[in-house]
């Protein structure tokens, strides 16, 4: 009997399978050359599988080694619109100082119209009434020691009242400057006995002029105290220190009143003269 590996595509199967019969048919051949046939088309269709999953990264590859042309890059100018101006919360003005009380008493005085006597609503002053107290607006009571004023509102206030500027306001500039007690001949001699020169500062030969900002108060003491501008930290240090101790000031004045006034002096340090 023939076994399990019977195998009927062999050759020599095919032939005895043919034997006597036309081979120049077709189907002879067919089955002989099956087997090249179908190993070509798997080697075929295995290179064509691996060639189109590989294709991405052959293109990639090739774009390396091709040089790119610069890219073109279009210039345009963008003209930008300033943005809308903030709007300012209008502060609203202060209300009207109250007018002055007058100096005579008055009585309210309606103006003259011709009516029935039952829509009169308001009689006017008698005569008894006008003997003491002048024709006005509405019933006011007088003050025997203010001014006489013609043409001008009145009211309940005894003194008229006057808006002052903020009071913590610091000055640049005043109508009488702040002084050292003395002048500046007493501001002098003040540095020259005070100062003490940096001990680090003379073994470096440093000298120059520090210029030192600082507030004068109303009652004339200094206050911000700070060095605006030094050859050294350390002279700058000591210039503060000796405003730190200065007497009182003579404080600016301002519309009659002491102001608080801001203020810069230049202190000189030299060796051999310090002041």
């Amino acid at each position: 009997m023939l076994g399990s590996k019977l195998d009927i595509l062999k050759q020599e199967w095919i032939d005895v399978v043919f034997t006597g019969r036309n081979k120049a048919y077709g189907a002879y051949e067919l089955r002989k050359s099956n087997p090249r046939n179908t190993n070509r088309a798997l080697i075929l269709g295995i290179v064509f599988f691996v060639f189109v999953v590989s294709l991405k990264t052959i293109i990639n590859m090739i774009d390396g080694f091709i040089p790119k042309a610069d890219v073109k890059v279009k210039m345009t100018d963008v003209v930008l619109t300033p943005p809308p101006p903030e709007e300012q919360k209008k502060i609203p003005p202060p209300p009207p100082p109250e007018p002055p009380k007058p100096k005579v008493d008055q009585v309210k005085f309606p103006p003259p119209v011709v009516k029935p006597d039952n829509e009169v609503k308001e009689e006017p002053p008698t005569v008894q009434e006008l003997k003491v107290a002048d024709p006005g607006q509405n019933n006011q009571k007088g003050d025997p020691n203010a001014e006489i004023r013609i043409d001008e509102p009145v009211g309940n206030a005894d003194i008229k009242q006057v808006t002052e500027e903020e009071p913590n306001k610091i000055f640049v500039s005043v109508e009488t400057p702040p002084g050292f007690p003395g002048g500046l001949g007493a501001f002098g001699k003040y540095l020259e006995k005070n100062i003490k020169y940096p001990g680090v500062d003379r073994e470096n030969n440093v000298q120059g002029k520090v210029f030192v900002s600082f507030v004068v108060e109303r009652d004339g003491s200094l206050t911000d105290i700070s060095a605006v501008r030094g050859p050294s930290q350390t002279l700058k240090d000591e210039a503060i220190r000796v405003l730190q101790k200065s007497p009182k000031w003579t404080p600016g004045i301002q519309n009659g009143r002491p102001v608080r006034v801001q203020y810069t002096v230049p202190i000189n340090f030299t060796l051999g003269s310090e002041e």
